[in-house]
């Protein structure tokens, strides 16, 4: 029984010239370690609002709402971080693989679950007809560069990008007109592209 309480002594004298050896956490910040999965936080210039997040999130921490309203959509993608189990599947999904990342911040507590929160907005394409969501824009372009010449081969793919490029103007679509062929060259939601292939009306003079 003496030497254990030899020891302990020994370790009380020592610490008292060495000082504690616990951490002096919050008083002064504690760097986490390497590949440390702390809070997901957006890139705002990488994320193209895909929604892949969203779908591979195992805890539904993240939500993806799109807002039409007056000839305008937005899609706005949030993470709840009182969800969220740090296991960075959003991170290895992210298609651009820098939409969205684990940092190593890991002082989340808070009073108030509303702060919990972060958001990313991105601008919506809408069907020229029926108004419809086709996709977040900057997805759409992302898609179109990825595949290069071949983006040529889908008009909504080809539109976007000469219209991101300078290269194209929109063209409003005449009040009351029919459905034709030809509107198929247009940004168009897949029900509307199939319309057009089927059915081809005539204008009337």
């Amino acid at each position: 029984m003496r030497k254990p309480k030899l020891r302990e002594l020994g370790e009380a004298i020592r610490a008292l010239f060495q000082g504690p050896y616990t951490i002096k956490y919050p008083k002064e910040p504690s760097p986490a370690f390497p590949r440390f999965r702390g809070k997901p936080v957006f890139n705002e210039d990488k994320c193209v609002g895909c929604g892949a997040c969203v779908y591979v999130c195992p805890s539904e921490a993240r939500e993806v709402e799109d807002v039409v309203e007056g000839g305008r959509g937005t899609r706005r993608i949030t993470i709840h971080l009182d969800k969220c189990i740090f296991c960075g599947e959003c991170q290895v999904h992210c298609i651009t693989q820098e939409g969205t990342v684990l940092t190593d911040e890991y002082d989340l507590a808070t009073f108030d679950r509303s702060q919990a929160v972060e958001t990313v907005e991105k601008e919506l394409v809408l069907c020229e007809f029926c108004g419809a969501v086709v996709g977040a824009r900057d997805h759409i372009l992302w898609v179109a560069r990825k595949l290069g010449p071949k983006a040529f081969t889908n008009p909504t793919l080809m539109l976007s990008l000469l219209q991101d490029m300078g290269r194209a103007a929109k063209v409003p679509k005449e009040e009351g007109a029919p459905m034709v062929r030809p509107d198929r060259i247009r940004i168009l939601c897949p029900r509307c592209r199939r319309a057009t292939t089927i059915f081809d009306y005539k204008y009337k003079e």
